[in-house]
Formats: structure tokens, sequence, C-alpha cells
């Protein structure tokens, strides 16, 4: 299996049990192979034995012996068998085997020599190869009248025995294991059905957006997929539960939402007259030219200062509630390259002690509001202005492709922080979190930036690292 391939659940089970299958009828086999073999050679050495005892004259022929009455000894040959006399001195007076025609073949010296080599038993048969035409035999000796008699038979038998019954057992197991194969197979996929239409029901519901908006989740586990009595039933079951419970957490969340853009909304809006009217007020007593103390003077400066911040922060609020209600912009031709060397050009009037350069190479045309998309090219370069030192060099460069404008604005300043970057389009991000909210920044720009180019179907992003920040922003040609 290659690295990170996943089996699926069907894989898995009939690879396994066809394995677990496998392996029983093998070993299997190899007892059977076994068993069969050993009840073999031991009706072998019954025979070995009972051929012992013929040679040896034994069952009932007293004059057929070496102590008879002959004198002599001469074996009787039986085909497939072996039978050697040796004297008292260890050489052989008769050393024969009968052949598969019945005729009497004279051993060998290096087959002798084998059979004397064996150190054989008293009457324990064992296994000796003699090569040749014999091969393995079984043999067993007895030493009788100051002579030793060896007798034997070929495996051969047993083993012709032993392969044809192997081969049988491979022929039965093999086709065997192949139909369990199949029928293991269709087997685990029906019985993985219920499962797969219940993972695709996850499937479906898991790649609905649920991030924002007003979700509904009409997919559901059907009833047969759903009994209580079954282990899928119960997962089917409990997710249908869940995504009740999803349904209406998200029903909940989307109403708290609109409630308090409403609420925003409504206050942002009614605020806006009282914060003129302060603004009016301000101005009004500072223009009158009457005597006033320092402390007079001063807050009244303040006062106007704050409603002038007020007014800014209500009006932001104000624009981000309408966006997340998803009050629709302006759409029309915008010229991007004009916005954008205006807005450098605004930059470096208040900031001449940056140096500001615009890489513009030909007319870009989006299709979206004006002021909003001129309201971000501003957020950009006033927090390239506002969050770097005196010196530092502002590229605001535009480029497009076949689909999508993109505006970059790069500075070589100091970079913005690892763990501010992943949230620095959040509402009320600070770059710099030690700073006075008192210097006139709500911590709402990058939001609404955001916002506005995220209404306009496109996306806006930061690369930061120490000597160089780039923010970029795709828009839709139009």
């Amino acid at each position: 299996m290659k690295p990170g391939h996943a089996w699926t659940l069907r894989r898995t089970i009939v690879t396994g049990a066809s394995v677990l299958v496998a392996l029983a009828l093998v070993i299997t086999s190899i007892i059977t192979m076994s068993a069969l073999r050993s009840a073999e050679i031991e009706r072998l050495d019954e025979q070995v034995i009972a051929g012992l005892e013929f040679a040896a004259g034994r069952p009932g022929d007293p004059g057929g012996g070496p102590d008879g009455p002959g004198g002599g000894f001469e074996p009787a040959a039986r085909i497939g068998t072996l039978q050697v006399v040796l004297d008292g001195t260890g050489a052989a007076t008769s050393a024969t085997y009968a052949g598969v025609d019945g005729q009497e073949v004279p051993l060998a010296s290096s087959q002798l020599d084998a059979l004397v080599a064996a150190d054989l038993g008293e009457r324990t048969p064992t296994t000796v190869d003699l090569g040749g035409e014999l091969g393995s035999v079984r043999v067993a000796a007895e030493s009788r009248g100051g002579r030793t008699i060896i007798s034997g038979s070929s495996l051969d038998d047993v083993d012709a025995t032993t392969r044809a019954i192997a081969g049988i057992l491979a022929a039965v197991m093999g086709t065997a294991l192949v139909l369990l194969v199949v029928g293991l197979a269709v087997v685990v996929t029906r019985a993985l059905r219920p499962l797969e239409r219940v993972a695709g029901t996850a499937q479906r519901v898991a790649e609905r957006p649920l991030a924002a908006g007003a979700v509904e989740l009409p997919d559901r586990v059907g009833a047969a997929d759903t009994d209580p009595r079954t282990e899928v039933g119960r997962v089917g079951q409990a997710l249908n539960t869940l995504l009740s419970h999803v349904e209406t957490s998200l029903a909940a969340r989307e109403r708290s939402e609109q409630q308090l853009r409403r609420f925003i909304a409504d206050a942002s809006h009614e605020l806006r007259t009282p914060l003129a009217s302060i603004r009016g007020y301000a101005q009004l007593s500072q223009g009158e030219g009457a005597p006033m103390t320092p402390t007079q003077e001063r807050s009244l400066e303040r006062i106007g200062a704050e409603a002038v911040r007020m007014s800014s922060l209500v009006d932001n609020l104000l624009l981000l509630a309408r966006l997340d209600a998803g009050q629709p912009l302006r759409r029309a031709p915008v010229d991007l390259a004009l916005v954008l060397m205006d807005a450098v050009s605004d930059a470096h009037v208040a900031a001449p002690d940056h140096e500001w350069i615009l890489d513009v190479d030909e007319t870009v045309e989006v299709l979206g509001d004006e002021g909003r998309i001129r309201q971000v090219m501003v957020n950009l370069l006033g927090n390239a202005r506002a969050h770097t030192p005196a010196g530092t060099t502002v590229t605001a460069s535009l480029t497009r492709d076949a689909t999508h404008a993109e505006v970059r604005v790069v500075d070589d300043g100091p970079g913005i922080d690892r763990e501010l970057q992943s949230r620095l389009f959040e509402r009320f991000v600070r770059g710099d979190e030690a700073r006075h909210r008192a210097s006139g920044s709500t911590g709402l720009g990058l939001s609404i930036s955001h916002a506005i180019v995220a209404a306009h179907g496109g996306t806006i992003s930061v690369d930061s690292e120490a000597g160089r920040t780039a923010f970029s922003v795709r828009l839709p040609l139009a």
C-alpha cells in the first residue's frame, strides 16, 4: 500500500477476513498433510517390521532361517523392498532390492555403505537416502545368529500420496477461498450500504457553508437507516439529532447577528446627529472669541477632536453594519489606475518623509463602487504611512491577468508580528496593541477594507516579515 493511501472499511474487512481464512486453510492443510504423512510412514514402518520378520524366517518356517537345518539363508525378495544380510565381519552376503518389474537388482556399493553408515537401531525404522532409483527408503535392522538382517521399503508411495493429497487440498481450498472472498465482498458491500448513505448525508452537510448567513440543513438520514436496533441505525439517528441541534443553533446565531447588526446600524445612525451637534456647538463656542480660561479652551478643543473621532467611528460601524447586512454597493466601471494614482498622491502630501513609488503601466477597469474602492486604497496607504518610520519606501503597483486586477502595496518597514497576521482583518485589531486609542485609530480600517473587497467579489491578503510587508487586493475585471 502506498504511503498516505487509506483503505476503505469494505476493503479492510474483506482483505482482513480473507487473510485470516487463508491462514486458517493453510494451517489446516499443513496439519492435515503432516498427520497424513505420519500415518503413512507409521503404516510403512509396520510393513518394514513385517518384512524384517519375514526375512528373519519368524513366521513359522524354522528351516528357512539362518538357524534352520538348512544352515543357509536366502531371504525372499518382494517388489519395492530391499533385503541385506551382513555376516559377523560386516560383509554383505546378500544385498538386493526388487524393482517395480519384480527383478532383483544388486545394491550399489555406495548404497550399501550408506546403509552400514546409518547406524541403524534394533528394529527401529529409519529413513535413509540411498539415491539412484531407490531414493529415500525406510529401513530397519535386526541381529540374529551372528548376522545382521536389514529390510526396507521405498518412500515413493508415501511421497506420491502426499503430493496427490497436497494438490487436491490446494485446488479445493483455493477454490473455496476464491468463493469465500467473492461472497464476503458481496455480503460486506450490502451490509455497508446503509453506512455509505449515512456518510453521504454527512458529506453533503459538510460541504455547505456554515460560517455566516441564514443556513438551512435540509439533508437528513433516511428512516431506513435510523433503526436504533442496528449500529448504523444508531449512527444515523445520532446524526439526524446533531443536524437538528446545529440547525437550531445556526438559526439562533443568525437571529442574534441580525439583531446586533440592526442595533449597530440604528445606534450609529442615531448617534450621527448628536455628534454633529456637539461638533457644531464646540466650533461655535471657539468661534465667538469670548474670553476663556486655558482649561475651557483646552476642553473645547478636546470635545471637538473627540467628536470628530467618534463621528468617524460611528460612520465606520454604520458602513460595516450595512455591508454585513448585504446592502448592495454601486456598480459602475472604475478606473483602478486613476484611483491608485490619486491615493498615492494624497499619501505623498500627507507623509512627505516617506518615499512613495507608483508602478502603473496601463488603465485597468473594474466594476464597483468607486468611493468604497478608493477608501480601500486610502486605508492601505494610510496604514503603511502610520506604522512605518520616516524614510520607508512604499510601492503601490497595479497588474492584471485574464480575470482579475491586483493592487499591491509593499513597504520595507519593520513588518507585522506573525501572531497578529492571522487576525489582522478582524475588527478593532491594531498593528500596535500598546498604542493609545486617543491617537485616532479605531482598528476598523482593515476590517472595512476586507468587507468592501469581499462585497466586490474580491480578496485581500497580507504577507509580512521583517523588512517587507505586502498587502494584495484582487478584484474581478469589469
